[in-house]
């Protein structure tokens, strides 16, 4: 039997959530008496979040799901300085129009798995889309500074294994960055009085983050506010979760076809199932327990149920039993069939005057780079048109063209194809 009360926190445990808390107990008692208003962060540095912030995105569906008021917080503001936590380099800033561009993509994201209520915040229910640009645009420096710098010592901002790690390794820490956690801190005491937010969700890298936001709240308004993080996921092989050999698994579609997103979560290692299917499902937990049990060539079944669950939450039913259908006609019954494949549009004067094939694969996203490109080719994992690259020096052009595409294939489960625009 679960120790908590709540559906909230009950439903957090099982499924594996909870990292750290700063008061378990209350905040349960809280969410068990009332809705319960919560948020997580998102920096505005791309036009898609991607698989790594899946865990945050699942925390506030599950949020929303069990009756609590889901925030996402976009940093119109704090993105103009940067989060430095386990950096070892400062981020570029961005200007304020690709700042908005990127926020209108990061609401798509959101946007397939939670449901907004429009601008208003719409039912008791709704998750909002709030910017802390609404305030630290507004702020003045040196007020500031003697409302809230008093609430900071320097001496335990530099006990936090954020900066901590950055000046171990003599990396550059900008006083711009450096502000970046009392900014954080001040969001979640702004939320609280706009939006009666009283808890605080991330990575387990926020947690220094997090509890200065706790503690401003009760030194400023006097209210118990509570911060919860989730465990640092990485694979069983010790890999960041998210990350392939072409770059990150984007949610956008435009970013990443609905086909790689669910080969991506196919190709999930065996230690890693169970594990997923808790986070990244709604399955029940009797049926994930069930699924992590099989061995053999049995626990492909669930890798196909993973990836086709994951797809649908974040594409629709349509593009997930699609995309599983592309993968069924392609690895098991051999058709070697191009329908369904993602497709990536060059322009056809580009061509018909040739491409070097070792271009192509990069561009094309079935390599990181050039010299990655010759690898694959090197190893006699590169295919044209189901055909083995035999010459780095090969050109592709219209010639190559079958029935309208080019096929390309990087080993036996990445395939994209190539259509004149």
């Amino acid at each position: 039997m679960s120790r908590f009360r709540s559906d909230l926190l009950r439903e957090l445990s099982a499924r594996g959530f909870i990292h750290q808390c700063t008061d378990l107990e209350a905040l349960d008692e809280l969410a068990a008496r009332e809705p319960v208003t919560a948020y997580v962060g998102f920096d505005l540095t791309a036009d898609s979040l991607h698989v790594g912030h899946l865990v945050s995105i699942m925390l506030l569906r599950l949020l929303q799901r069990t009756g609590h008021r889901p925030i996402a917080l976009v940093g119109g503001g704090t993105t103009k300085v940067g989060d430095p936590s386990f950096r070892d380099e400062s981020r570029p800033l961005l200007t304020d129009e690709k700042i908005e561009e990127n926020k209108a993509g990061i609401r798509r994201s959101l946007g397939r798995f939670l449901s907004f209520g429009g601008e208003s915040g719409g039912s008791e229910g709704a998750a909002r889309l709030v910017d802390n640009a609404e305030w630290l645009d507004q702020l003045g420096y040196i007020a500031f500074l003697r409302d809230f710098g008093t609430h900071f010592t320097v001496n335990r901002m530099l006990s936090f294994d954020s900066v901590r790690l950055r000046l171990e390794r003599e990396q550059p820490l900008t006083l711009l960055e450096f502000n970046y956690m009392v900014m954080q801190a001040y969001d979640f005491l702004e939320l609280s009085r706009r939006h009666g937010c009283r808890l605080q969700m991330g990575g387990s890298d926020q947690w220094g983050n997090i509890v200065n936001g706790v503690e401003l709240g009760r030194r400023i308004d006097g209210i118990q506010l509570y911060g919860l993080t989730t465990p640092l996921l990485t694979t069983a092989s010790g890999q960041k979760m998210g990350k392939t050999a072409a770059g990150a698994v984007w949610i956008n579609e435009d970013r990443l076809p609905a086909f790689d997103y669910w080969q991506f979560w196919r190709n999930t290692e065996d230690g890693d199932v169970g594990r997923f299917l808790r986070l990244f499902t709604e399955l029940p937990l009797d049926e994930i327990e069930r699924l992590e049990k099989l061995q053999g060539n049995e626990i492909n079944e669930a890798k196909k149920l993973l990836a086709t669950e994951t797809t649908r939450l974040c594409h629709g039913a349509e593009a997930a039993e699609s995309a599983a259908a592309t993968a069924r006609r392609l690895f098991e019954e051999g058709s070697g069939a191009a329908e369904g494949l993602p497709v990536i549009e060059i322009e056809e004067a580009r061509l018909r005057a040739g491409i070097s094939v070792v271009e192509l694969f990069h561009l094309a996203g079935l390599a990181a780079s050039n010299g990655e490109a010759r690898r694959l080719m090197r190893g006699g994992g590169a295919r044209v048109n189901d055909e083995p690259v035999q010459e780095e020096t090969m050109t592709v052009d219209l010639a190559a063209l079958v029935e309208g595409s080019i096929k390309l294939s990087a080993g036996r489960k990445r395939h994209i194809l190539i259509r004149p625009a």
